[in-house]
């Protein structure tokens, strides 16, 4: 007698295509089940952040995988990896398989390094998909209180009159804070001069100190050295205003069209089944949006979104076709 497969007896009866046909599908089912996104998630999801432990986006992560293992009834687990101005962690995010199980942390870095870092190992709009925009921060520019100006038409004036003599400090190099302030260079036609710093506490220390008259940080980062008397804020460079601080101006006011602010998403490999993205992206905007996040979210100065994948998507491409401009103006470069 013939055996055939999985020791079945062989007739003339036995049909092996029917056969190959019946375990084909069975083999298939599971991913049948991960396409309608029935079946996920069955085992825990892994949520990469592309730097150290500590810091606003640490925090935003560790909300959203406790918000969101709540839903899902499975552990989120935050992972770090850490380097290359998030291109470490982002590039791990684009090599995963692409089941809906490695998810990402994105900031706005994600948009300005596709024209400012060379050789970046990922095509960022190619092999990454947007899942959902979580929350916005606001950039604020503050000035030390000896500098003779309080708002931007104020600052735009005294620049002006002192090209090339009127310094702001920033984070770092390539960061959002940075470009930022070279919009404003060409948007207002003034010239000040980039201070980069490793972080914000030694950008902050030096204008506290009166060394550098300008900063660009995140608002809620510098905003007590304000409200101690240390630093005064001039503006928002957000396209609107704060919901927490509404009483402080927009640079857009006097220059408009001004746009710069830090944008938190979450992204995931491109080829996640679009029904299972659809699905994440909802349970995340869903958790976004609860009162316990959106509170939490609040209290730490971010203003939560949740967005649907095509709405993060078309923010990415805007913001990556933006600071390309930004960059290639100022003719910025990562030494």
């Amino acid at each position: 007698m013939k055996i055939g497969l999985q020791g079945l007896p062989m007739n003339h009866r036995f049909d092996r295509r029917a056969a190959l046909a019946a375990l084909g599908a069975f083999g298939l089912a599971p991913l049948a089940s991960l396409a309608q996104g029935e079946a996920w998630p069955s085992r825990p999801v892994k949520l990469i952040v592309p730097f150290a432990p500590g810091g606003p986006t640490d925090t935003i992560a560790r909300l959203v995988a406790e918000r969101s293992q709540a839903i899902w009834k499975q552990p989120v687990v935050v992972d770090y990896k850490p380097g290359g101005g998030t291109m470490i962690g982002t590039q791990f995010v684009a090599k995963s398989p692409p089941d809906g199980y490695t998810l990402g942390m994105a900031i706005s870095a994600h948009m300005i390094n596709p024209s400012l870092q060379p050789g970046i190992p990922y095509d960022t709009t190619r092999d990454l998909a947007g899942v959902s925009h979580i929350c916005l921060s606001h950039f604020g520019l503050f000035a030390h209180p000896s500098l003779p100006v309080n708002n931007i038409p104020e600052l735009i004036a005294y620049a002006k009159k002192n090209p090339g003599k009127l310094s702001y400090a920033t984070p770092g190099v390539g960061t959002g804070t940075h470009l930022a302030g070279q919009m404003l260079n060409h948007m207002a036609g003034i010239d000040m001069v980039h201070v980069p710093y490793k972080g914000s506490a030694p950008a902050q220390q030096d204008v506290l100190g009166g060394r550098v008259p300008l900063l660009f940080d995140v608002l809620f980062s510098s905003m007590p050295f304000v409200k101690d008397g240390r630093m005064k804020v001039l503006a928002l460079s957000s396209p609107r205003r704060a919901a927490a601080n509404p009483e402080i101006p927009l640079i857009a006011d006097t220059v408009p069209g001004f746009s710069a602010m830090s944008i938190i998403g979450i992204i995931a490999p491109s080829g996640v089944p679009r029904d299972l993205l659809h699905r994440i992206g909802a349970d995340l905007a869903r958790a976004v949006k609860s009162p316990e996040l959106s509170e939490r979210m609040t209290a730490l100065g971010m203003e939560p979104v949740g967005s649907t994948p095509e709405e993060y998507d078309a923010l990415i491409r805007t913001e990556i076709e933006k600071w390309a401009g930004v960059v290639k103006k100022a003719g910025i470069k990562i030494e």
